[in-house]
């Protein structure tokens, strides 16, 4: 990731715009910053979501609230819990998420 040409500004994310996306089944809301390549997002999904697909694209993400796990296509799988992170690469491995009770995330990409 390249930052460059982004001047110092503050986020208020309660004022940026909600936006739902269906996953298999749940919700996520994110609400969304494009700063020339790099988009930032404060992500909410409902209890119960899953992700209807497999991602490939890099995210740096720290879970904020509640508790989301993360499986990788080869079956692993990771669960975060407010304070804990991850970190992957464009195309390096392919995931997905799903939680139970809901969670709140922070996310580069």
């Amino acid at each position: 990731m390249q930052i460059s040409d982004i001047p110092f500004g503050t986020t208020d994310w309660a004022t940026i715009k909600r936006v739902e996306y269906a996953g298999e089944t749940g919700k996520a809301f994110w609400r969304t910053q494009q700063f020339g390549s790099v988009r930032v997002r404060m992500v909410e999904y409902s209890p119960g979501y899953r992700a209807d697909h497999w991602c490939d694209k890099g995210h740096i993400l720290l879970c904020t609230t509640g508790e989301l796990t993360t499986e990788l296509k080869d079956g692993r799988q990771f669960t975060l819990k407010p304070g804990m992170s991850y970190q992957v690469a464009d195309k390096t491995d392919a995931h997905r998420s799903f939680t139970e009770a809901g969670a709140t995330l922070f996310i580069v990409d």
